[in-house]
Parts: structure tokens; sequence; C-alpha cells
């Protein structure tokens, strides 16, 4: 959790670096939310920042990201094979010929795979997608796919090619090389008795974790720095329940002194929050605040908390 600054949050207006990692949009304001779990005074415009940009990311999710970054979460997930890239190239060159140089609403059936190649990105209202054309990233490929795995590696390590992979969306072979391609940066670790990896220059954070907050609310893609695989030790698909509480109406995971303790779902500025356990008042106190300060658009959080 520290390397995704969900133990302590970033001064205020960090945005570009809490997005470091890519903040997952898929449900209406979910980045925002994540940003409000990493930013102290988060407000409810920050995923509008002019140095922010969305596009679909790993796994075609919508995803917030610094601008900076677009060829890292773009050109870095494209397959490594000539030939399989340039579906990708052909999707692109049609629907930025459609858009004729114009934001326009309205998904193309090969939006998702498009965005791969960079040159497109995306605003999400929540209510409408809009596409719009840029100019094609400059970064190198071969740094590029480097990169995208090193921030793999630091921000779900102890992690391992095959989680790379999945959550990349490049095909295991290309995840394999990309994964041989920064080896000589990686510190092998023994996790619950399971081979896994690290950036080696990451030891000595990772051996001074700090402690956990009290109380976190994250939405249900930030979970997955927890684990979602089978084994609950790497990132992996699906949203495993880490809870008996979440269900369809509460998908996020109350997170108190660094385990998940309970659910939450919300409707607009109501948060609906279950907790499995007794709640001292330090604790309740704590995740009323994480709701309340909230930066919803357009409403007034309120806060229903309920021990089961």
């Amino acid at each position: 959790m520290e390397s995704n600054h969900l133990t302590e949050r970033l001064p205020a207006g960090a945005y570009l670096q809490a997005a470091h990692f890519g903040l997952q949009d898929t449900a209406p304001r979910d980045a925002l939310i994540g940003m409000h779990a990493r930013v102290e005074n988060c407000e409810p415009s920050a995923w509008e920042h002019p140095d922010l940009t969305q596009t679909y990311g790993p796994r075609g999710a919508v995803y917030v990201l610094p601008k900076r970054d677009l060829g890292i979460f773009t050109v870095g997930r494209l397959p490594l094979d000539e030939e399989q890239r340039r579906p990708i190239e052909q999707a692109a060159d049609e629907i930025c010929r459609l858009l004729g140089g114009e934001e326009r609403r309205g998904g193309h059936p090969d939006l998702r795979t498009a965005c791969a190649s960079g040159r497109l990105i995306l605003r999400w209202t929540t209510s409408a997608l809009y596409a719009r054309e840029v100019p094609r990233p400059t970064v190198d490929f071969a740094e590029a796919h480097r990169e995208l795995c090193r921030r793999h590696v630091q921000a779900f390590g102890p992690t391992t090619p095959q989680a790379f992979a999945w959550w990349s969306s490049l095909s295991p072979r290309d995840a394999r090389e990309v994964w041989q391609w920064i080896a000589p940066e990686l510190l092998p670790v023994d996790l619950a008795g399971r081979d896994a990896w690290i950036l080696a220059t990451e030891e000595d954070a990772i051996r001074s974790t700090r402690p956990a907050p009290v109380a976190r609310l994250l939405v249900a893609s930030d979970l997955r720095v927890l684990g979602q695989d089978r084994y609950g030790l790497f990132v992996g698909p699906g949203m495993r329940r880490r809870s008996r509480l979440h269900d369809s109406f509460h998908p996020h995971g109350v997170v108190l002194d660094g385990e998940i303790a309970g659910a939450w779902g919300r409707r607009g500025g109501r948060f609906d929050v279950l907790v499995e356990e007794r709640l001292s008042g330090e604790q309740r106190e704590a995740i009323a605040a994480e709701a309340l300060s909230t930066p919803v658009p357009g409403a007034t959080p309120t806060i229903e908390l309920t021990e089961v």
C-alpha cells in the first residue's frame, strides 16, 4: 500500500504523483476517489487536472494518468510482434479519419484496441464518452514496455511475470520477454512460499514499511494491491471477494489497520458502509472522516455505517 501512497497521503495538489501507476476509472469517478485516498484535500475537479488525461489502458479499462506517461500506458502494452500491431494501427487510422481532428462523442467498436497506439485519448464524463486524436507518443517502443513493467512491479510487488501479463494485457510470451528485459533490476523474494520479485531499489522501502492508516475506503480496483489472484497474493483477474459483505451494492473495500474489514457502496453523495467487527470510537471516527471528506462532484457526502 505504501508504494501506492495509500498509507500516508501526498501533499495537496500532488495529482500527477498519485496517478503515477494509473488510476482506473471504470465506475463513475473511481479515479477521483482513488486520488482522495492518496492526496490531502483532494478537490472534486482533480481528475480534470490539465496535466492528466484519460484513455483505455491495461485490460481495456478507462484510466486517468499523467499526460507525460501516455506512451508508457499505451505503446508499452503493444504486442512485440510487428504483424500483431498492424490491426491496432489500422483501427487507429480509421478512427482518427472518422474524428477528423475533432473531439467526438460515441464509441467506435475498435476504440479500446486502437487506444493502445497512443494516438487517441478519452474524456469520460460518466454519462458520455468522447474521443480525440493526439500526436503519437515519442517514447521509445522498448523503453515504454520496460517502464510499464517497472511500474507494475513497484505498484504490485512482490509480483510475478504471470501477474504482469494479466495486468498489462500483454500475451504471456511477450510479458515474459519484457520481464527479462528488466531482470537485472529485480530482486527475487519468497512470498508465502511462492517465488516473486520486487524492484531491487525498493528493498529498503519495503523492509521499513510504515504502519497502515486507521482507515481507508478503497474503490474496488484499488483492492488489487492487496492481492486478487487465486492465492490472494498477487494482482489478478476478477474482483475476488475479500469480505462476506461484498456484493453488487457494496463493491468497494473498507480497510482498517491494513486489513479488509468490510465493504461499501455509494449512490451520489451517500456512502453505505458495512463492517464485520465491532468498531472502536477511533475507527468509527476515522471511517466517517474518510467518507465525509470525499470530493463527490455536486453532492455533500453523508454516511450510513453499520456493524454487521
